[in-house]
């Protein structure tokens, strides 16, 4: 049913978690297939991937660019699963995702319908709670999901989307843009991100959430965006 594919960099201690949580998914028959696209770690990586039995292949770019890779390899599940290397699905997140694929697919809605998991961080805090509150708004309200919440798309209105834009930033935004937010599904199944909170400056993480303001709000294109921002 599905293909999950995976962009990697250096992701040798995450990515080991992310891919327990897809093993449950594999033997009920959901996920056919992990596709890990990496961009030139220089850990371990490729050891943990060949041990979870994933096909593994090496693209050069950014993100996006991996992104496309690994879309482009998937040959086994009519439906495309983008995932995070450090962000763990909860269990029988698979359970929530196969009626949502029926559901689509029944109704004859698949070639226009996604769907993103809720998103949830490993930090504790009231800062992390806030972002978990603030990204449910993006969600349901703007119909914006970060990349880290995972993306469930058929094959079929992917490649009618055109797929990941090559852009070197912003690159998920760019693609739920071209969705839609009338044509995305918000998930209660959470995708648990162990990313840190404060990994970007305070500058940095302002600049990145007013670029997402204009792309996803403002509607304003994401290259002009990041010609803007750099």
């Amino acid at each position: 049913m599905i293909s999950v594919i995976i962009p990697t960099l250096n992701s040798e201690i995450v990515l080991a978690h992310t891919l327990a949580a897809l093993v449950p998914a594999a033997a009920e028959g959901v996920v056919r297939e992990v596709i890990v696209v990496d961009g030139g770690s220089s850990d371990n990586t490729h050891v943990i991937a060949d041990a979870a039995g994933c096909e593994w292949c090496q693209e050069k770019g950014p993100r996006s660019r991996l992104l496309e890779a690994g879309a482009n390899r998937a040959q086994r599940g009519d439906w495309l699963l983008f995932l995070s290397a450090d962000t763990v699905l909860e269990p029988g997140w698979f359970h929530e995702v196969q009626a949502f694929v029926e559901r689509a697919e029944r109704s004859g809605s698949a070639d226009r319908t996604a769907a993103a998991f809720k998103l949830k961080f490993e930090a504790f805090g009231m800062g992390a709670r806030l972002s978990e509150i603030l990204a449910s708004l993006r969600s349901h309200l703007l119909g914006m999901p970060y990349g880290n919440q995972g993306l469930i798309i058929s094959r079929r209105f992917y490649a009618n989307l055109g797929g990941y834009r090559p852009l070197p930033e912003m690159e998920d935004l760019d693609l739920v843009k071209r969705i839609g937010r009338r044509r995305l599904v918000c998930l209660r199944a959470a995708a648990i991100s162990s990313g840190r909170l404060d990994e970007p400056g305070f500058l940095s993480s302002l600049r990145r959430s007013i670029a997402r303001f204009c792309v996803g709000t403002l509607r304003v294109p994401p290259k002009l965006v990041l010609r803007i921002h750099g």
